[in-house]
């Protein structure tokens, strides 16, 4: 059981890369201004990265309930996955999306019932 679970963590964590390569690619593909899509392309991903290592990383700056984590780590996923969907890349779309909840699917079967456990 220990390698599926690291094997999920390690899947997890490139996920976590895509999601941020995924705002980042919404970001400068959203506006039609040079500066609002580097803006939008730097500023998406710095927030979900801020999201993710303050409150769901497993060495987080602030410990909250299960609930949370798993509530800001579907927030990233989920805003990642609608950036790729309106910037017309459905099927990577659908495929972090599905990859996301499959993971977190062998992450809970793995023993992990909140978002990534604390080291």
């Amino acid at each position: 059981m220990a390698v599926f679970r690291t094997l999920a963590l390690s899947v997890r964590f490139f996920l976590e890369l895509g999601a941020l390569a995924a705002l980042a690619y919404w970001g400068l593909n959203a506006s039609e201004g040079r500066a609002a899509s580097i803006l939008l392309g730097v500023g998406a991903p710095l927030c979900a990265a801020g999201l993710w290592g303050a409150f769901v990383a497993p060495k987080r700056l602030v410990e909250v309930p299960a609930p949370v984590r798993l509530a800001i780590e579907a927030l990233v996923f989920g805003a990642a996955t609608a950036g790729l969907w309106v910037s017309g890349q459905r099927t990577p779309a659908v495929l972090l999306a599905a990859a996301a909840v499959i993971d977190r699917i062998a992450l809970w079967l793995a023993g992990e019932r909140g978002a990534t456990p604390a080291a």
